[in-house]
C-alpha cells in the first residue's frame, strides 16, 4: 500500500523552492529515465519524456510498450533526470540531479486523450508524487532536498 500522493501543484504549494528547481531541471532535458517493476518485481529502466499541464505531470507511452504494460499492473515508478556534467575540475558548478517517486495512473478519458493529441492505441500517465530528490555538490559536499509527501522537505549534507 503506497502512502498519501501529491500532484505536481501540490508539490509546488508545498515546496515551491524545490519545485521550481526540479521543473527547470525537467523542461532542460528531453530525455530522462523511467524506472518501473517488472511481474516478477525485479527493476526495469526505460527512456521517456514528460510534460507539464494543468498542474500536473504527466507521461505516456506507446501502445503495447513494455513500460506501460509494468505501470498498468503496478503503477509504482520513479523517474531520473540527470543534468550534464559539471563545467571544469570544480564538481560544485553541476546543476545536480533529480529523482521523482510515486504513482503513474493511467488517463483512459477520450476527452483528455483526445486534449493531449493521443495517438490511437497509445498510454497517458498521470504521475503522483511520494518523493522528490534534488542532489548536488556544494563546496566539499554532496547535499540532497528532499521532499516526501505529509512530511515537506529537509536537507541532508554529506562531506
Amino acid at each position: 500500500m503506497m502512502g498519501s500522493m501529491a500532484s505536481w501543484q501540490e508539490f509546488d504549494r508545498q515546496a515551491p523552492e524545490l519545485a521550481g528547481v526540479a521543473r527547470r531541471l525537467m523542461d532542460a532535458h528531453r530525455h530522462k529515465v523511467l524506472a518501473t517493476l517488472r511481474k516478477d518485481g525485479s527493476p526495469r529502466v526505460s527512456g521517456v519524456e514528460t510534460s507539464f499541464r494543468d498542474g500536473e505531470l504527466w507521461t505516456g507511452s506507446m501502445g503495447a510498450a513494455v513500460k506501460a504494460a509494468d505501470l498498468r499492473r503496478d503503477p509504482r515508478m520513479a523517474v531520473h533526470v540527470s543534468s550534464g556534467d559539471p563545467e571544469g575540475p570544480d564538481p560544485s558548478t553541476w546543476e545536480g540531479d533529480v529523482k521523482l517517486a510515486g504513482r503513474a495512473v493511467e488517463i483512459t478519458d477520450k476527452e483528455v486523450l483526445e486534449a493531449f493529441e493521443s495517438e490511437a492505441g497509445s498510454h497517458l500517465f498521470r504521475i503522483e508524487l511520494t518523493e522528490v530528490v534534488w542532489t548536488r555538490v556544494e563546496g566539499d559536499e554532496i547535499v540532497m532536498d528532499a521532499w516526501r509527501e505529509g512530511v515537506g522537505v529537509r536537507q541532508i549534507r554529506r562531506s
